[in-house]
């Protein structure tokens, strides 16, 4: 089992930044994907970015330039600095991680925690 726990979210006016942090404890496999994903009201979850564990990334054409994501391995940490935030980013931003082994996926969420950009 694998426990998720964001933290760094609130309320920016536009044109800020925040600096969300996903603590991940439990059975981490040594081949994984994390990303962070985010859902508005009305709106289907969508996925931000995501760093499998090569390092790589991957981002979502509205947060190019704007969003870094990076994860620190030693920590088992995964950050996502948001920088010149806009108002329609404003969502529940969910951390994700996927242990991938034997051919198997498990995925885990955290629990959320909602970013506010004020116009």
């Amino acid at each position: 089992q694998v426990h998720l726990v964001e933290s760094g979210g609130g309320l920016v006016q536009a044109g800020g930044s925040l600096r969300l942090s996903c603590a991940a404890s439990g059975r981490i496999f040594s081949s994984n994907d994390m990303g962070w994903y985010r859902q508005a009201p009305g709106k289907q979850r969508e996925l931000v970015a995501a760093i499998p564990s090569d390092g790589s990334t991957n981002y979502a054409d509205s947060v190019k330039g704007r969003f870094t994501i990076s994860r620190d391995n030693a920590k088992n940490t995964m950050y996502l600095q948001m920088n010149s935030l806009k108002p329609e980013d404003t969502a529940v931003y969910y951390c994700n991680l996927v242990n991938r082994g034997a051919g198997l996926r498990y995925t885990y969420w955290g629990q959320g925690t909602q970013v506010t950009v004020s116009s």
